[in-house]
């Protein structure tokens, strides 16, 4: 499945990539490089450290990896406020609360709930996806609760 992003989130991604693959690892061989001189491997906090961080860093690299390799860039000139798709902000209103909420729906890589970026693969999102305006989708959370929103706005 293609991992749909906007062309600032792929290049931030691409930027870590290339931070972690050059300047990371050579920090990482240095760490490994001055434990190794502190003598017996076998009883070394340190060289342990320098290389749980290296396999950290190897598999964020990985993972940056496989993000960047099946990214899809969305171009914002073609985004339609018509229908919800990967790339618009929904406004919705919570029907239980009565309250107003804000998302951007993106790829998963791009998710940050906390400032409002849900995942196009997450239930919100996936029970938005092809809506429109005026539309009230019921979403069934993780934890078994349900929600209800009426779609009140999709924009660019």
């Amino acid at each position: 499945m293609a991992n749909e992003m906007t062309r600032e989130g792929y290049q931030r991604l691409m930027t870590e990539l290339e931070h972690l693959r050059t300047v990371g690892r050579d920090e990482i061989a240095s760490r490994i490089r001055e434990a190794r001189s502190f003598g017996d491997l076998s009883e070394n906090a340190e060289y342990d450290e320098a290389m749980n961080a290296q396999a950290i860093m190897e598999a964020r690299i990985s993972k940056l990896e496989a993000e960047t390799a099946n990214a899809t860039i969305i171009d914002e000139s073609d985004i339609s406020t018509e229908i919800i798709k990967t790339g618009v902000k929904v406004t919705l209103k919570d029907i239980e609360y009565d309250e107003k909420i804000e998302y951007q729906i993106l790829g998963k890589s791009q998710a940050d709930p906390d400032k409002g970026i849900i995942s196009d693969s997450s239930p919100v999102g996936m029970a938005l996806l092809n809506k429109k305006i005026g539309d009230t989708v019921t979403v069934e959370l993780p934890n078994g609760a349900t929600v209800r929103f009426e779609i009140l706005d999709i924009a660019k």
